[in-house]
């Protein structure tokens, strides 16, 4: 019995021992609400196997009544068959007093007597049984009583483990209700110091961003502007590279943020009023609280003549600190005309080099590849097998570079400087007019000598 309802005693004991975080929390929470529904599942078997031995119980009771009808009309054919049993003794007795009266009229009516005796036989046989039958209906009465008696009691039993079980889980559903009234009530509490401390960080939110815009400047040495040279009357101005940016804060007036988003757009056109005054930057932002970024659907409005960005006081240092960097760019308008040709000479050699240099590498690698393939196919099997056990036994270790550390030009070019002393000695070094040769061997299809395409 205690298998067939598993569930439902493992989902009274869980809710025995729930703890406070696994009624709140859903991942502790909903493994024992998916264990309620196996427990009520098992609830509903158990009534249903009630009502199934309400119906046997009916059965039996229909079963025995029909067995005791029975015995009933047994009862009444063995008392009629008694009867006939003592008229025909008696008969017999009549008929074997006339015999011996009679018995030598009687002859021919000896044959009728032994009927007679042969019947009585027969119904002696019939008697012993009828007689057999009713003992061994008795028997299955008895095994049918007993039957009924542990249905009975079984009946007894389940009918007080339900009314105990339906008992626990009232209880336990209104213990259920209780706590839960109970985390609703502290959910409300929470939700309405939420809301509260949400009004009062948007009501000191264009305090906070004059705070920390002033700070930033104060840090990065970036002048703050209290009263800018111009008309309107900005919440926050900042001057880099002789240009005013303007930053404005922007909260909501009520907790009801649904109307933020048109407010914000709304103030985009507002400030055009800025973005068209002389040495005001055509970027204007909006600082908005942090906790209403999931109502905003855009963060940059191109408006044509100007841009208005959307962002919060987290990104105002890095904001800043980027629009900081314009000024790194202003040395390019104090260089001569010379020094700007040979940063640009020397640029566009260093790009020239680069390309050449992979153009000459994906040549060469084509060249191996080429080489390999034909290693393959053209080296017979035999001695193939041995170039590959060479191959396996070499190994390369090009220097290894290290994070961190520079690379100098000068070791560089003693490095080269060596490797052509070593060349020299090996006297593996080309003519010159051989290395001009060389040099001017088209590495590509259709370039001309001279190394033009």
């Amino acid at each position: 019995m205690s298998e067939a309802f598993e569930k439902l005693n493992l989902f009274f004991e869980k809710i025995k021992n729930v703890t406070f975080w696994g009624r709140i929390l859903p991942w502790l929470w909903n493994p024992i609400r998916s264990l309620g529904y196996d427990a009520y599942s098992e609830f509903q078997r158990l009534i249903e196997s009630f009502g199934k031995n309400q119906q046997d119980l009916e059965q039996i009771k229909n079963s025995d009544a029909a067995l005791q009808h029975e015995n009933e009309s047994l009862k009444i054919n063995i008392a009629k068959l008694e009867n006939e049993i003592v008229h025909l003794r008696e008969d017999l007795k009549t008929d074997q007093a006339d015999a011996t009266r009679l018995k030598e009229s009687l002859a021919s009516r000896d044959e009728t007597i032994r009927q007679w005796t042969k019947n009585l036989a027969d119904k002696e046989k019939e008697i012993a049984l009828v007689k057999d039958k009713i003992e061994r209906l008795s028997q299955e009465k008895s095994a049918l009583a007993q039957d009924v008696a542990v249905l009975k009691e079984s009946e007894e039993k389940m009918r007080a483990d339900y009314d105990k079980k339906i008992e626990t889980l009232d209880s336990t559903q209104k213990r259920i209700e209780d706590e839960r009234n109970q985390e609703r009530e502290q959910n409300h509490r929470e939700e309405i110091a939420r809301i509260a401390e949400m009004k009062e960080t948007w009501s000191k939110h264009q305090d906070n961003v004059k705070e920390v815009l002033k700070n930033i400047c104060s840090r990065h040495v970036i002048q703050y502007i209290d009263k800018p040279p111009f008309k309107g009357n900005p919440d926050n101005t900042i001057q880099i590279c002789d240009e005013y940016i303007i930053f404005d804060a922007k909260s909501p007036g009520t907790d009801d943020l649904s109307n933020f988003p048109s407010y914000i757009k709304s103030q985009t056109e507002s400030v055009k009023k800025y973005a068209s005054i002389e040495n005001v930057r055509k970027e204007v932002f909006l600082v908005i609280p942090s906790n209403t970024v999931d109502v905003i659907d855009h963060f940059s409005f191109n408006m044509g003549e100007y841009n208005v960005y959307i962002v919060t006081i987290d990104v105002l240092e890095p904001l800043i600190m980027a629009l900081k960097r314009l000024e790194d760019y202003e040395f390019v308008k104090d260089l001569t005309p010379e020094e700007r040709e040979n940063i640009c000479r020397v640029i566009g050699r260093f790009a020239h080099t680069t390309k050449r240099r992979i153009q000459v590498d994906q040549f060469f690698a084509r060249q191996f590849l080429d080489i390999l393939a034909k290693c393959e196919t053209d080296v017979p099997d035999e001695m193939l097998g041995k170039v590959v056990e060479f191959e396996k036994a070499e190994k390369l270790n090009p220097p290894m570079e290290k994070r961190a550390k520079q690379i100098p030009s000068n070791q560089l070019q003693a490095d080269s400087d060596k490797i052509q002393r070593e060349a020299q000695a090996k006297s593996i070094i080309f003519p010159l007019k051989a290395q001009e040769d060389i040099m001017r061997l088209p590495l590509y299809e259709g370039e001309e000598p001279n190394g033009q395409k």
